[in-house]
């Protein structure tokens, strides 16, 4: 999960520290932390890991039963499950059934402590990270910090056109949308309500054509019947993409397929097309303004979090670290750097990409390396990425799947994905109710989460 700089505070040692599963630590003392293990032969070493998303984790979990003390800080209470993220927005699943406290994923991991706390810096040679619960001495150091969206220098279209990165972001996107709804059905006007039924998306990777399909299934399949003066499925859905087409990660036959799928759901689908404004109603596109009251939501483009600037490292225009092939910092054996946070190339200067899969694969990876040289075992050597391929779906019965030489579409995409998703969420509890909510979907086009919270309503309610 992406953490951000906060103000130093007064406090300069660490006084709120609690054990995952209850209980507490003492914090390090002024000789531990100039001179790490050393300074107590019988302390184990101490793992920081900043980030409780996938690389945070595998790493804590990688790390379970070993002799060291895990440290995880992140500045939420849980981990959550971003990939499915479009779908709180859009009133399919409820947050609590993608989200899950991290306390609650370590509490059976005895050597593992959670602090929820905002990390503004880190002092490698001293071996302390600066944070909101003090300075933390540490042996060895994770960053696995994740990343925000890109507006490639247009910080001020933020406020206007909100991101899908955080269990926040869905519930005030999620109250944006289904207010828009609600807005239309007291408008006075046939173009009030045909600009309130009006949403763009900006940014055609998955998370943009998820959302869009999302999206046209909630107006077309589920609203209507429920609102007597304005007609939900007429709403307009504008995909806008500054490439030369969408989902440039999978192959050009099942990117073409997604985009038949969309247009035949009604999606108006632009490629490149550049966004050159945006303000709270509409946004220009080709010198061309649209009016979009009902929401703009942003899935173009992501950066690294000031994980760079707090070790003093040299980020790519990404924000990212560069690393040695055993994800270690150059330089810092101790300090490791996963996930979105990292730039990772193979032999063949390939990137790693930026998924949750790379992310757990290079947490485990940090984390069993640590665990090998503490033991004094070899480590695992260089990281290798393995690419398990790319899934996105467009709607009911419909999605795209590249896995190797495997391409599924349709509805046996669809089903495939399905599977995956559930396979990878966190407990017995959330794969029940996820697919419960899935097929209950299916059957009667029906969502459960459509609840507006009186903050989340946006703009002029």
């Amino acid at each position: 999960m992406p953490l951000t700089p906060a103000p130093a505070p007064d406090r300069t040692r660490s006084d709120s520290e609690g054990r995952a599963g209850g209980g507490g630590i003492a914090p390090p003392q002024a000789d531990a932390a100039r001179s790490g293990a050393a300074a107590d032969p019988a302390r184990h070493p101490r793992v920081v890991i900043v980030g409780g998303g996938f690389g945070g984790l595998s790493a804590a979990q990688a790390l379970d039963g070993a002799a060291v003390e895990v440290l995880l800080l992140d500045e939420q209470n849980h981990h959550c499950f971003q990939p499915l993220l479009y779908q709180a927005a859009t009133a399919a699943l409820s947050t609590a059934d993608i989200a899950w406290p991290i306390r609650h994923i370590l509490s059976r991991q005895r050597n593992a402590t959670v602090l929820m706390a905002r990390v503004y810096g880190v002092d490698l040679d001293r071996g302390l990270v600066r944070s909101t619960a003090g300075e933390l001495a540490f042996d060895w150091l994770v960053l696995a910090t994740g990343s925000t969206h890109s507006y490639f220098g247009h910080e001020a279209w933020e406020k206007f056109a909100p991101s899908l990165k955080t269990v926040d972001d869905a519930l005030r996107v999620r109250g944006r949308v289904l207010t828009a709804f609600e807005r239309a059905e007291t408008a006075q006007t046939d173009e009030q309500r045909r600009r309130l039924l009006t949403f763009a998306i900006v940014g055609g990777g998955p998370t943009g054509v998820e959302l869009a399909g999302a999206l046209a299934e909630l107006a077309h399949r589920t609203l209507p019947g429920e609102f007597q003066r304005s007609r939900p499925a007429s709403a307009r859905i504008l995909l806008v993409e500054a490439g030369p087409r969408l989902l440039p990660a999978f192959p050009e036959t099942l990117a073409s397929d997604a985009v038949r799928r969309l247009e035949r759901m009604g999606v108006e689908v632009r490629t490149g097309a550049a966004v050159e404004a945006i303000d709270e109603d509409a946004l220009v596109v080709d010198g061309a303004r649209i009016e979009a009251g009902g929401a703009i939501l942003w899935a173009a483009g992501v950066r690294a979090s000031p994980a760079a600037a707090w070790i003093g490292a040299q980020g790519d225009r990404s924000g990212r670290v560069s690393v040695e092939p055993d994800l270690s910092l150059a330089g810092r054996p101790n300090v490791f750097v996963v996930g979105d946070t990292a730039a990772v190339r193979d032999a063949a200067g390939i990137e790693t990409p930026g998924l949750a899969a790379a992310a757990k694969q290079m947490g485990r990876h940090a984390g069993r390396t640590i665990r090998a040289r503490v033991q004094g075992r070899p480590a695992p050597g260089p990281f290798r990425y393995r690419d398990y391929g790319a899934l996105a779906t467009i709607g009911r019965n419909a999605a795209i799947a590249s896995v190797g030489r495997l391409r599924l579409t349709g509805f046996l995409g669809w089903l495939f994905w399905s599977v995956v998703h559930i396979y990878f969420l966190i407990g017995l509890r959330s794969r029940l109710f996820v697919a419960a909510s899935w097929a209950w979907i299916y059957l009667t086009d029906q969502r459960g989460a459509r609840i507006i919270l009186r903050r989340d309503r946006g703009p002029g309610v």
